[in-house]
Order: C-alpha cells, then sequence, then structure tokens
C-alpha cells in the first residue's frame, strides 16, 4: 500500500492515486469540518474546497510524518474554514453597512419565467460528468437515499453527497439567468 506522501507524488499522472488519498481522508476531513460548523452542506461544500485546494497545491506538499499527509490536509481544511469564515464576516458586515437585508423577495413570479426550463434543466444535467450526472439523477430525480446513491456509484456516502453537491453547483453555474421579457 502506498504512502499518502507517494499518491500525491503521483497524483499527477495517475488521477486513481488522487482518488485513493481522498477515499482515505474525505470522511475524517468531512467530520472535522462537521464538527467545527454544525451545517452538513457547508461542511461538504468545504470538504469539497479543501481536495480542490489540495489538488492545486499537491506540488507544495513536503512530507514531515513519515509519508503520512494526514497533518499537511487538516491543516488545509482549517485554513479553508477560516478563510470561508473571514469571507462570511466580510459579506455580513458589509450587508450591514449598506443596510441590505437578506430577506425574501416579494416579487410574484410569472408563469413565463419557467418557459423552456425543462430543456435548460436536461442540457445543464447532461453536460455533467457520468459520476455527478448518475448521482444528481439517483439523489435528486428518483429521491434515493445517501446510502443507495454511493452503493449505485461504488464510493462512500460522503463521495456521493460531494458528487451531488458539485453535479448541483455546475448545473446552477451553467443556468444562467436570463432576463424577464416584460422587462426588455
Amino acid at each position: 500500500m502506498k504512502s499518502d506522501a507517494e499518491l500525491l507524488a503521483s497524483s499527477g499522472h495517475d488521477p486513481q492515486a488522487f482518488r485513493q488519498l481522498y477515499d482515505r481522508y474525505a470522511e475524517a476531513i468531512h467530520a472535522f469540518l462537521l464538527r467545527r460548523t454544525s451545517d452538513r452542506e457547508a461542511a461538504l461544500d468545504l470538504t469539497a474546497e479543501t481536495f480542490a485546494q489540495v489538488w492545486t497545491s499537491r506540488h507544495r506538499f513536503v512530507d514531515q510524518k513519515g509519508g503520512s499527509a494526514g497533518p499537511w490536509l487538516f491543516g488545509v481544511a482549517r485554513n479553508v474554514l477560516l478563510r470561508s469564515a473571514r469571507e462570511r464576516r466580510l459579506i455580513s458586515e458589509a450587508s450591514a453597512a449598506l443596510r441590505i437585508t437578506h430577506g425574501r423577495s416579494s416579487v410574484t413570479p410569472d408563469t413565463s419565467w419557467v418557459d423552456g426550463m425543462d430543456a435548460d434543466l436536461e442540457t445543464a444535467l447532461a453536460s455533467l460528468p457520468d459520476a455527478q450526472r448518475i448521482a444528481v439523477e439517483l439523489r435528486v430525480l428518483d429521491d434515493r437515499p445517501y446510502d443507495e446513491v454511493a452503493e449505485a456509484l461504488d464510493c462512500t456516502p460522503t463521495a456521493a453527497r460531494i458528487r451531488v453537491s458539485r453535479g448541483l453547483a455546475r448545473m446552477r453555474t451553467s443556468l444562467q439567468p436570463v432576463s424577464n421579457p416584460k422587462e426588455s
């Protein structure tokens, strides 16, 4: 079995190496972040962000613990959490200074707003990578529990949650807002 350091070193040319590292630590990182946020969705997003950061900075890893990347990974998770808290605080302070509230909109939806929505959603779903598309289909469209999604995708329930979260985030991004035709 390869050490964490060996997996990180070979992850640039072997995608399975990074996957193995992810599988070793994803649940522990998620639990660490969940304990600090008490918010499952936020912890999943932060876990995904942690591993994205690990991927982009993997070349900076220095083995100081006999092949274990655990302390480094938890340090990255801590930094991602701190940055997120700092950004949230700045947004909150700016909103308060500008007297912006985050209440519900009082606008009444117009039925024309949803014209073509099904086709847009199908296109956004079809554009996802297979693992994310299947995860979203199983969880959101078929309303299957994460344990069943994980079993179908041959991964952990945490990894299934992350795939669903990432897939929905990509869909959200790809579904750009359209201006109301009545405003034109």
